[in-house]
């Protein structure tokens, strides 16, 4: 199993909401920034990256996140297809931590 560990800062309002199933759901972009050593030289990394946290045990953890927060995100990379057929990468959390 794949994990992958991004941190940055939350860029866009959590949006929360429910599956069908009872299944609750927190939603947020989060941007990266870094500067990365490659070939030697550096080189500056950029991304903003959905977020998608889901279940009961990040319902707390989830609700006082906010825009401007500092975090840490560890899961797994799915790709989400819009109504419109748009491909998009999305990270589904599994560990959220707080970075001071």
């Amino acid at each position: 199993m794949n994990q992958y560990v991004l941190s940055g800062m939350i860029c866009k309002t959590p949006k929360f909401s429910q599956s069908p199933a009872g299944i609750p759901h927190c939603i947020f972009v989060l941007e990266h920034k870094s500067m990365q050593i490659e070939a030697d030289l550096n080189r500056n990394s950029y991304v903003r990256l959905q977020v998608v946290a889901s279940g009961r045990s990040f319902q707390d953890q989830t609700q006082h996140l906010y825009v401007g927060q500092a975090i840490q995100v560890r899961g797994f990379l799915n790709r989400h297809e819009s109504r419109s057929g748009l491909s998009q990468l999305v990270l589904h959390a599994q560990h959220i931590e707080r970075i001071n």
